[in-house]
């Protein structure tokens, strides 16, 4: 018997995934390179150190209109409402592979992860461009320019962990992966893990439930 379906991702949306996570396997190893002496053999994934340091940033800016993109197509899925903090509350037992409250597109976990992408982003963007030799770091004072490089080497250390998390998360919820690689999840897995957008995407949503993400 075939297995029912249903579309989570578009080609587009997991293109535009695709392109933010390579950027960021891009970004964490050469600027791990730069930050961390022990690792600097990594800037060779560009190549040279002295291209690392060119490319590195732009990469960055991809990596920002990227996410961009998702910001705005995602954020209203991602309003924390009182499920999520049920479910926040009760990780322990989601853990146990038991889920909890009536969720939706995004649990909670997913929507924290989402807010702390969003302030890492944001945070490395503007640092960034503060540090970034030789088009704008000259319009910035010496110590503005130290202290933009230690908010840029925190936040992407933020991000690095927090991206860990998310990867883990995917491989531990079963059918995940097939989510971002073929754009689809099964009617069980949806009913399992997101029933409330499971019921808006099988057309069981009630009028109480429309304005839910």
């Amino acid at each position: 018997m075939k297995e029912k379906l249903i579309r989570r991702y578009d080609a587009a949306e997991r293109i535009n995934h695709w392109i933010v996570a390579v950027c960021f396997v891009l970004l964490a190893i050469s600027g791990l390179a730069f930050f961390y002496p022990a690792f600097f053999w990594l800037t060779g994934v560009f190549g040279t150190p002295q291209l690392a340091r060119i490319v590195h940033p732009f990469v960055g800016v991809v990596m920002f209109l990227a996410f961009a993109r998702q910001f705005f197509r995602y954020a209203h899925h991602n309003l924390i409402d009182r499920e999520d903090i049920r479910w926040m509350k009760a990780v322990g037992e989601v853990m146990k592979g038991n889920e909890v409250g009536d969720i939706g597109r995004y649990n909670g976990g997913q929507k924290a992860m989402f807010w702390v992408m969003v302030g890492c982003m944001l945070a490395l963007i503007a640092s960034g461009v503060i540090a970034w030799r030789p088009y704008f770091a000259q319009y910035f004072p010496i110590p503005v320019i130290r202290v933009a490089l230690l908010v840029h080497a925190a936040s992407a250390l933020a991000l690095i962990a927090g991206i860990i998390v998310h990867v883990y998360a995917a491989l531990w919820v079963q059918g995940t992966i097939r989510a971002m690689v073929e754009g689809v999840v099964t009617h069980g897995w949806a009913r399992k893990h997101h029933p409330r957008w499971y019921r808006q995407m099988t057309g069981q949503t009630t009028g109480r439930e429309t304005g839910h993400s």
